[in-house]
């Protein structure tokens, strides 16, 4: 797909979601001996998410699992539509469009499995991490060059506030 496309694509979004493990972690699930769950989250995601939200767009997260450390990572980022343990993320996509009232054509997707595609495939703009399953890839309107827990989302923000034309200006702000 052209460029302009995608970037027509993005121009609309009024809300990103995002899946967890894969998408703002590396996919990796790491246990102690207790059985206790550890997951590592980018920094660099996390200062996108802030900067997409200072330009009124909002977020919300759709996973698969289950897991307490989501639950304190998105209240640390100020994400407050958090759907875990969805088997059918369209279930959870269905609800936000209820609770939001916005069109699909304004929500964006990014994921990296072949669990996301029900949604991906019914958003206005579908993204795929670097790294995600080639189907997914084959599927999504637009791929990130980075992968999933390395800046993926981090890079998915920029790109949906550079396509509404808020880019430079939230940039030079930091100067």
């Amino acid at each position: 797909m052209p460029l302009d496309s995608i970037l027509e694509k993005a121009k609309p979004i009024k809300l990103l979601i995002c899946d967890v493990d894969g998408v703002m972690t590396d996919g990796s699930l790491y246990y102690d001996d207790n059985g206790y769950e550890f997951k590592s989250f980018n920094s660099l995601d996390g200062h996108g998410i802030k900067m997409l939200k200072s330009t009124g767009v909002d977020l919300a997260i759709i996973t698969g699992r289950t897991s307490n450390i989501v639950l304190h990572r998105m209240k640390n980022l100020g994400i407050d539509k958090i759907y875990q343990g969805q088997e059918d993320k369209v279930e959870a996509f269905e609800q936000l469009i209820k609770e939001t009232g916005l069109l699909a054509k304004e929500i964006a997707y990014i994921g990296d499995d072949v669990v996301d595609l029900p949604v991906m495939t019914k958003v206005g703009f579908s993204i795929a991490v670097a790294n995600s399953h080639e189907f997914v890839i084959k599927h999504a309107h637009w791929k990130t060059q980075r992968n999933g827990g390395h800046g993926a989302v981090r890079e998915a923000c920029e790109f949906i506030i550079s396509a509404q034309g808020n880019l430079d200006n939230l940039l030079n702000s930091y100067l």
